[in-house]
């Protein structure tokens, strides 16, 4: 193992130095280019944006690094591209019989192959994206085990749907859990704390208040959100626990939601790129680590699986 300068254990603040014309430029670029190759360019797209954002977000001075290239996630999207092409064929032909009863049975067995693939489309995106993460020449990794959350998913997704949805906060917590527990920064580990139970009525609590307030209660469910999904994530070193905070206020998020919606309106969606520069600052601009972290300590470890992490497949599904 081998020890990395940093600084020591004061209150840690991100900083992202992104901009709106730099990225819209990327951005829109990507999109045309996905567009005239009917979706094949998509992988080097969503790569080329993920090291622009990563390069882009610093912590004591340092930028974080994203290793992936578009090659090594076409491999991944090329396997999913097809299958979904087989899904909707298999679809397709099931309501071209005209038989309701095995449109009915095609329809369903369309969403249970779905629903089957999503379990190890996350593990394939947790495993890729940490591998290919790091900081100060450190990567982070992820030592999940693709059945185990395969089925912890499945059982899950099974009481979401027998409880008409009522699981579906405790499901989305377990499996956030699974997944940062299994993470890893060198000698540093992860965990989230937060209980389906909280998760539930800031959910319950935000449907019943929608309507009655004309929608303006989002900026405060927005917020509520925001801060226990940071407050409840932690990092151990050295058996000591460190907490994140998301130190915003309401007023905040409604400059950002409300910004942010007419920017995209009035000019017709071109400004998203800048919305979502705008988005990224607000979030990390709140976002810190509390006392205690000391960087001058992080260590490298390696991991035996380490030099298969190339081959991993990707979906683009968004963890954190």
């Amino acid at each position: 193992m081998e020890v990395i300068s940093g600084l020591k254990s004061e209150k840690k603040r991100f900083n992202y130095f992104g901009k709106g014309t730099e990225f819209a430029i990327i951005y829109f670029k990507n999109l045309i280019l996905t567009i005239i190759t009917l979706g094949f360019y998509y992988p080097w797209s969503k790569v080329e944006q993920l090291k622009y954002h990563y390069k882009a977000t610093a912590l004591d001075e340092s930028r974080f690094t994203f290793h992936g290239t578009g090659k090594e996630t076409f491999k991944g999207f090329l396997k999913i591209y097809i299958i979904v092409i087989l899904l909707y064929s298999f679809l397709f032909y099931g309501a071209q019989t005209g038989n309701k009863t095995i449109t009915a049975v095609f329809i369903g067995v369309f969403y249970l192959l779905f629903i089957l693939i999503l379990p190890f489309a996350i593990h394939g995106t947790a495993r890729y994206r940490a591998s290919k993460s790091s900081w100060k020449g450190i990567h982070f990794k992820y030592l999940g085990d693709r059945m185990e959350l395969f089925w912890k998913f499945i059982i899950g997704f099974i009481l979401t749907v027998f409880t008409l949805g009522i699981y579906s906060a405790w499901f989305s917590i377990d499996i956030r859990k699974y997944i940062f527990s299994h993470l890893r920064f060198g000698n540093l580990s992860f965990n989230f704390k937060g209980t389906g139970e909280s998760l539930f009525w800031i959910n319950l609590k935000f449907i019943l208040l929608f309507i009655p307030t004309l929608g303006i209660y989002s900026f405060w469910y927005y917020k509520k959100l925001l801060s226990f999904y940071a407050e409840n994530t932690e990092i151990t070193q050295n058996g000591k626990k460190i907490n994140f905070n998301f130190n915003v206020e309401v007023g905040d998020v409604f400059e950002l939601i409300l910004i942010n919606i007419l920017l995209i309106i009035f000019t017709l969606g071109i400004g998203y790129p800048f919305a979502k520069i705008r988005t990224l600052k607000f979030m990390f601009r709140f976002l810190e680590i509390e006392e205690g972290l000391n960087t001058e300590i992080i260590q490298r470890v390696s991991y035996e699986d380490e030099i298969n992490d190339n081959s991993l497949d990707i979906l683009d599904i968004d963890l954190v």
